[in-house]
């Protein structure tokens, strides 16, 4: 846009400079017009001396002086007419481009305008669309409201909803990490907490989706701000006495030792316990003293997040113990193995030890008394006896097997190792 303004700018300065030319020639055509007329009326003052003076003489001058005017005004008309001519077709060439410049100008306005219109239309249409998703959403949230408002009931499923879907989206699973609407006898009554979420080592902790909201709802439908504040005090109080009772309930003696000794208490929204902390402060420290743990969405997935790691350890931990018991496994076979490569040696050592006596035996007993043949020039065949040598290469002892091995408790594989002499 600023190239186009720069643009404009450039155009009437060379426009202006164009007229003033023009009018520089206007004027020239202007005096030449005003010479035109003084030679008019020198003429009629010829005229004038024709009739004072004599007759002949002042018709002869004056026939003459009217000759010479005619073409002065001719000539001068001639001028005038070419100079005008001049100046126009100067004054179109240079106008020419600031022209063109202009129909250019133009046309990229109408083209920056239309799409500037389409822009406009398009905009005009999200924001149609925005206004009737925005409708749409406020029609939804009444519905939403007054499905909440029809009773607790309705607020509990809600709530317990919310729960789910904040532990499954932390990696939590249904009936392997956590279980819904379980039920414990107590000697106060049956429990039946809404969650219970497993830990590693068998412990468990409860969360309680059952906190009421129909006072904040109440504040929102409110058109007055005494009235609105009023039923956020309300809210507030709605919240620490359901605190209070599950409390109460102490959830944590119902089961095993390692447990944690608090209960979770589950608000599905963090605009909800912003509401009530607002005009009671003192609200989550009470309620830590009173081992209730309030949570909301964002708290519950970390903490169900430090769950899943916990998880994650343990499972590490129980692997490391299985890679123990393989590797004590693999070191007791390897002993056996090695055991019998011994034995193997201690054979093969006692076989070359057997054939070199029979060799020598052979060699001594044997084959001397064969070769006495040959000096009896006895007809062999051309086969002549072979010549026997005992076997010198022996077998490389195990002379040591070195174990080296951890304690039993290790989570390691014991090593094993075979040294020859």
């Amino acid at each position: 846009m600023n190239s186009l303004l720069i643009f404009l700018v450039i155009a009437l300065v060379a426009a202006a400079i164009g007229f003033t030319w023009a009018l520089m020639e206007r004027g020239r055509a202007n005096r030449a017009e005003a010479r035109s007329w003084a030679l008019q009326d020198s003429a009629s003052r010829l005229k004038l001396i024709e009739e004072q003076g004599g007759r002949n003489a002042a018709i002869i001058q004056a026939e003459a002086a009217n000759a010479i005017a005619e073409q002065v005004l001719k000539r001068a008309d001639e001028t005038f007419h070419n100079r005008e001519q001049l100046a126009q077709a100067r004054l179109e060439a240079q106008l020419k481009p600031v022209a063109e410049s202009l129909a250019k100008f133009q046309e990229q306005v109408v083209a920056v305008e239309k799409t500037r219109a389409e822009e406009t239309g398009g905009l005009k249409a999200q924001i149609s669309q925005l206004l009737l998703a925005s409708t749409a959403t406020q029609e939804e949230a009444r519905k939403l409201s007054a499905a909440l408002r029809r009773g607790a009931g309705v607020q509990g499923r809600w709530g317990e909803q919310t729960l789910r879907n904040v532990l499954e989206a932390a990696g939590l699973h249904n009936r392997y990490d956590f279980d819904e609407q379980t039920s414990t006898d107590t000697e106060e009554g049956r429990r039946r907490p809404d969650v219970t979420v497993r830990l590693p080592g068998g412990a468990v902790f409860v969360i309680d989706a059952k906190c009421s909201l129909n006072a904040f709802l109440d504040a929102q439908d409110a058109t007055d701000e005494v009235i609105r504040e009023a039923c956020y005090v309300r809210h507030a109080q709605s919240v620490r006495t359901h605190m209070v009772g599950l409390s109460g309930k102490s959830y944590w003696d119902q089961f095993n030792q390692g447990s944690p000794d608090f209960v979770a208490m589950f608000i599905p929204g963090d605009s909800f316990l912003a509401a009530a902390l607002d005009r009671m402060p003192e609200l989550m420290t009470e309620a830590m003293d009173k081992r209730v743990l309030v949570v909301t969405p964002t708290t519950l997935f970390a903490l169900c997040k430090a769950v899943v790691y916990g998880w994650r350890v343990e499972e590490q931990a129980a692997n490391a113990q299985e890679i123990s018991k393989l590797g004590r496994e693999l070191y007791k076979r390897l002993s056996v193995m090695g055991g019998h490569a011994a034995s193997v040696g201690k054979a093969l050592e006692a076989a070359v030890g057997r054939y070199n006596s029979f060799v020598g035996s052979l060699e001594t007993q044997v084959m001397t008394q064969a070769r006495r043949f040959e000096d009896l020039q006895v007809d062999h065949e051309g086969k002549e006896l072979p010549e026997l040598g005992p076997v010198e290469t022996g077998i490389r002892p195990l002379t040591k097997l070195a174990i080296e091995a951890p304690d039993d408790d290790a989570p390691t594989a014991a090593v094993l190792t075979l040294k020859g002499g």
